[in-house]
Formats: C-alpha cells, structure tokens, sequence
C-alpha cells in the first residue's frame, strides 16, 4: 500500500515542540516544517509564509489553536494536543514532590472543574480544588497570568498550573512559584493517528471527480478590422486550441456545451493543485495565455461527475455576477469560495437552516446572508460600512446600503455610527450586524 505523504506544520512553545516534533518524527508519513512562538500575537505572521507548504497544522495547545482557526485564514485542517490526564498527573507530582504543596493550595487553569475532580478521583485523592479558571478557545497570557498572581498575592494559593507557555513565563517574571503542564507523548500519538486518518480521507477526497465550467470570448481579443466570419471562426479554434492546452495540464478531458462554453472534467486533486488550494487562478503560461478571454469560469466538486457538474453551474453564475474573470469553486459541503486570487476572496455557506430561517424575514436570501456571514468572520469583528461591505461582495455600494438597511429594518442590524474617510465627503453609517 502507498504511504501517504503529509507536509505537518507544527506550531508550538520552546518547551512543548520538542516533545511534538519527536514523536510526529516517528511516523514515515510526515515530513515535519517545524515552528516556535513566543507570543500570541505573533502566531498569524508566523503561519502565513508556510501556507503553500504546509498541508496540515498540529498546535501545542488550543490557544494557538484557537487563533489560527477563529481567523478565518487558515484553510487546511487544523489539530491541536489536549493535555491529557498524564500531563495534570505529571505535574501535580512534581508540585507534590518538588515542594509539598497540596491540590487545594494550587490555582489551575484551562481545565474544566470536573474533568480535574474527575482525575483525582481516579487516583483516589480526596481534596477540594478551589480555584480553576477554564476558558474556551483563546485567551491571553496577561489575563492568565493576573488570574494565577491576585491568588497567590492574596495568600490563597502556594503555586500555579498552567498550561500556557506565554503565561508560565509571565508569572516566572512576577516572581511567583508556577508550574507548566507539557504535553504528553500518549496525547501526541492519539492526535497524530487523527491527522494520518485525516490524510487518508483527503487522498481519496482528491480522486473525487471536479468539473470546471468556462465561458469565453474570442471576440473582446479581435480587432474591428477582422470581424468576417473567417476571422472569428479561427479565433474560436485558436481558443479552444488553448483550451485544450490547460485540459492536458489537469488531466483532464474537454466538452462543448454550447457557443463559448466549455467544461472540463477532471480530479479534485488535479485543480486543488492547480489553484494552490483553491487560493489563486492558475498562471497564464499555465492557462496557455487564455485569459484575457475568459468570461468566467466555475468549478464544481461533487461525489458523482452529475452531483460535481451542477456545483460548477452554481459557481460558475456566482463567478459571473463578480465581473468579467471572476474565478469561483463550489463545494460539495454547501459552500462556495471566490473570486480566487483576489484580497477579497471569501468562502460562504449557500444557505443552510439557521440562514434560510434568518433570510425569511428579510427580502435577502439565504446565499446572501451567507455572503456576509463570510465577510464578518474574515474581518473579524461584526461591524461594517456600506463601501466595505461593497468592496468585499463585489457589488456596488448601493446595494450594499440596500442590504444594510433591509437587515436594519428586520432587526438583524444598527447603525452605530458614521466615519467620514474623506474631509469633504459624506459620512458613511456603521452598522453592527446580529446573525
């Protein structure tokens, strides 16, 4: 059997990433682009520049995590090591033996209440555990660390355990007793068979049958002076020459499906490559310099070539309504992505219940709540402006204050404000949006 290859970026603190990294190394499967943070807000700049070399991501624990996953950026799968019973019990002990100090006396962070009371209980150690501060997803090293000091300054507690790097070293330089809970290497292995399962899945996902529905037009490319039929003719043969030319790149086949209109079947695998996953249109050598005659063009990914075929038809209208080149991909999740290779590309869900149910209160659909659900969570906050909100759905400000104020009227938004980016010009509404 072939052993699938996995390009693991592995992010991590100083002290935890050795401890990763030597058992991922373990596994043939991988091939490991290791990387150390030393402060969360750091975390973004240091992902970005691997992005086209980095299949998946494994963190050290699920603040980083959580950073990379809640900015919307990050495309590929994402994993993160738990700290597991072993890690709590490895430190406890250490706190024990180092200095005797009892469980009650130390203050937590991370873990759930009953997850901790659950372990100890499984030890059989009978003692109270006062002070635990459990937080989903991010969190910041200062508030930790404050969390763990106002204890210890208060007398209430003799040490802290956290599981946060960033926050071990800030208490380290308040002066106060810490310790840090590291990953164990039984969490690592359970993850790491995730990620190989997830491999796999992905190399049977890229055999899937994708179809690329493109409109061209020979004739933006033709001069006044060669508009015989002849001349036309032969522009449209040189088109499809070209065609033809990139079909052979994707290793695909070509199908005419009506005048200027064609589709391309191919692999899931083959445009995921050819569009870096789904980020950018292909290179115009590689496109055999065919594009100052695209239309548009859609691409479909489906279980069957009937399901991947009517997912390009979708994407291939959206594409059409983002202007004369516009690229988008339509998933087999009920998603759609595009326009690729702009800044601001997007990808939004076409409409599930909770959308359908918000879209009928309004005249907006659910396609177009979708949209801007997109456009939130890429921005990462929930308030915008007409132009902005403009800019990123390719349309044109009105109707971007049309939204805004059928949303407003349906009690799904408020103007909180106006900003003024020009000294001379009106001021433009800020609304917070509720979805």
């Amino acid at each position: 059997m072939c052993v699938i290859r996995i390009r693991l970026g592995i992010l991590g603190a100083d002290d935890s990433l050795p401890i990763i990294q030597s058992v991922v190394e373990e596994y043939k499967e991988f091939v490991c682009l290791p990387v150390v943070y030393w402060n969360e807000s750091e975390i973004l700049d240091l992902i970005r520049p691997l992005a086209s070399e980095v299949d998946m991501w494994l963190f050290s624990g699920q603040v980083p995590y959580s950073i990379a996953k809640q900015s919307g950026e990050i495309e590929v799968p994402l994993f993160y090591v738990p700290h597991t019973g072993a890690s709590l019990y490895r430190t406890l002990l250490q706190a024990y033996y180092t200095n005797q100090i009892p469980i009650s006396q130390l203050s937590f962070d991370t873990y759930e209440r009953g997850e901790v009371e659950r372990l100890l209980e499984e030890a059989d150690i009978k003692e109270p555990v006062p002070h635990i501060k459990h937080y989903e997803g991010g969190i910041s090293a200062q508030e930790l660390a404050s969390y763990h000091y106002d204890l210890w300054r208060q007398g209430k507690t003799k040490a802290a355990v956290t599981c946060l790097r960033t926050a071990h070293l800030e208490m380290e330089k308040m002066g106060m007793p810490v310790y840090r809970v590291l990953p164990a290497r039984s969490a690592v292995e359970a993850v790491v068979q995730t990620i190989i399962r997830t491999g796999e899945m992905l190399h049977v996902q890229d055999a899937q049958v994708a179809v690329q529905m493109i409109e061209v037009d020979s004739m933006m490319i033709t001069s006044p002076e060669a508009f015989s039929t002849d001349e036309i003719y032969k522009m449209e043969l040189k088109a499809t020459e070209k065609l033809l030319q990139y079909t052979k790149k994707v290793q695909g086949s070509l199908k005419c499906a009506g005048p200027g209109r064609y589709v391309i079947f191919t692999t899931r695998g083959a445009l995921k490559e050819m569009t870096a996953s789904y980020k950018t249109i292909p290179s115009e050598e590689e496109m055999a310099h065919l594009y100052d005659e695209i239309v548009a063009c859609g691409i479909g990914i489906g279980r069957t070539a009937y399901e991947a075929e009517i997912q390009a038809g979708k994407a291939f209208l959206h594409a059409k309504h983002c202007g004369r080149g516009a690229w988008m991909v339509a998933f087999d999740d009920g998603t759609i992505a595009g326009p690729l290779g702009k800044g601001e590309r997007i990808r939004y869900s076409l409409g599930d219940e909770e959308l359908r149910q918000l879209a009928s209160r309004t005249s907006l659909s659910a396609a177009t709540l979708g949209k801007l659900q997109a456009v939130l969570r890429k921005r990462g906050k929930n308030e915008i402006e007409a132009h902005e909100l403009a800019v990123y759905m390719g349309i044109l400000p009105r109707s971007a204050r049309r939204i805004l104020k059928e949303l407003e009227a349906a009690g799904l938004a408020e103007a909180i404000g106006e900003t003024s980016p020009y000294p001379r010009g009106r001021p433009r509404k800020v609304y917070r949006i509720f979805l």
